[in-house]
């Protein structure tokens, strides 16, 4: 039973970084997954990579957690993101190689 230490990204419906500053452990998953003949639904036996994620407000507090229950543990370590300047301007500015369009 592996956790993964990472920092969640943002979510794609909002531009703000709300909730990113967090970290979590989750369990990886030991069995595959399978179709339940009857119903047809996906199933599995292995309850803890798919009901348990656990967060931390840092990085050391997870890891500390992990190492405290001997857990193995994986970390991701999350790269920072640089802000790409724009502006409404370039979008009509000459150097622009296809023209404007709505």
């Amino acid at each position: 039973m592996i956790a993964r230490i990472y920092q969640p990204a943002k979510t794609a419906m909002q531009s703000g970084r709300g909730n990113s500053d967090r970290w979590v452990l989750e369990f990886e998953a030991t069995a595959a997954r399978r179709i339940d003949p009857l119903m047809g639904w996906t199933s599995s036996d292995d309850t803890t990579a798919n009901q348990v994620r656990l967060n931390f407000e840092t990085k050391e507090s997870a890891v500390k957690y992990a190492e405290s229950r001997n857990i193995p543990y994986t970390l991701a370590e999350t790269p920072e993101a640089s802000p790409v300047p724009k502006a409404y301007s370039d979008n009509f500015a000459f150097r622009r190689r296809k023209p404007w369009t709505h």
